[in-house]
């Protein structure tokens, strides 16, 4: 994305940050999401619903720790996401609320280092949500890929998606629940195993729906998968036998941030959607950047400028 001058700016499209205030809103909750003391009382841990507790280190949000870490790996600037696996957007509209005007309150003031993807309750929201967000600044807003996983749901969220069309905003797909996950476990507290489950199939799902039912209601609609779409356009010779749209990989509006994977991952999907495709995500502080850029030099400076400014776009300004 471009700085005030015009000049294009190296940017990691996918970073999470958690403002203080909106810490102190989870650690007054009861049951999950939630921040609690460890059962030693020697720190903190997140409550995630359906997923086992994790540690919880406030330092790794602190917006100057996080703005030195981008000068650091030779970025200027992150769009900061709600961290959508939570379920914050996912709870019921009066709780949801409170929770997002918190981490709302908190991103928009925390720097120009960073950029803002705007989260909405899923419950509730309505195209006023999205006019309201892009007016103060967010690039774009973002979903729980499990709202966008059957046709049904595309088409439910298509006044969120006709808005941002309208404003010439993009749309952030990012792996998360559209409501409570089921209260039995059987994965044996793996904290892997949702990452590599749930989170891949709901933003499957949302890529396949997205492609057969999206697009041609939302021709225009620039969207970015997070962590590859979960790779689901390697898929694309399998789809295309089935009959469906695979010559969808050709679009020019999908974006896709390497969030989570590695150089054979990056390069099998440049191979198939092309290099122009593809924006550096990160997923700080929950995953650490690659030291090496997989594709190398000349592809992370285009991944994290051009390709950047061409998914971000020129937002038509405030709506009428």
């Amino acid at each position: 994305m471009a700085d005030h001058t015009g000049t294009m700016v190296a940017t990691d499209v996918h970073q999470h940050l958690w403002p203080e205030d909106f810490v102190a809103a989870l650690a007054r909750r009861d049951v999950a999401p939630a921040v609690r003391r460890e059962r030693d009382g020697r720190g903190w841990v997140v409550a995630v619903p359906g997923e086992p507790d994790s540690p919880f280190g406030d330092a790794t949000h602190d917006p100057a720790v996080r703005a030195a870490s981008l000068r650091a790996s030779g970025l200027r600037r992150a769009l900061l996401c709600m961290s959508t696996p939570l379920g914050v957007e996912a709870l019921d509209e009066d709780q949801a609320r409170p929770l997002l005007d918190a981490w709302h309150d908190g991103v928009f003031a925390a720097g120009d280092a960073f950029g803002v993807w705007g989260a909405l309750p899923v419950h509730g929201a309505t195209p006023a949500d999205v006019h309201a967000l892009l007016d103060r600044g967010a690039v774009g807003i973002s979903l729980p890929a499990a709202t966008l996983a059957s046709p049904a749901l595309v088409a439910a969220a298509g006044p969120v998606l006709a808005a941002l069309a309208r404003r010439g905003a993009p749309l952030f797909v990012h792996p998360g629940p559209a409501g409570p996950p089921p209260t039995a476990r059987d994965d044996g507290d793996a904290a892997w195993w949702p990452a590599l489950t749930t989170y891949v199939g709901d933003v499957h799902l949302a890529w396949h729906a997205f492609l057969g039912w999206g697009r041609p209601d939302h021709p225009t609609l620039r969207v970015c998968f997070a962590m590859l779409a979960g790779l689901a356009p390697l898929h694309a010779e399998r789809l295309a036998l089935r009959g469906g749209p695979a010559a969808a990989i050709n679009d020019p509006n999908l974006f896709y941030d390497t969030s989570s994977y590695g150089p054979r991952a990056i390069a099998a999907m440049a191979g198939v959607v092309g290099v122009d495709q593809l924006v550096t995500g990160s997923d700080r502080p929950v995953v650490d950047p690659p030291l090496v850029p997989p594709l190398g030099a000349p592809a992370e400076a285009l991944m994290t400028t051009t390709n950047v400014q061409r998914l971000l776009g020129t937002p038509r300004g405030r709506r009428a």
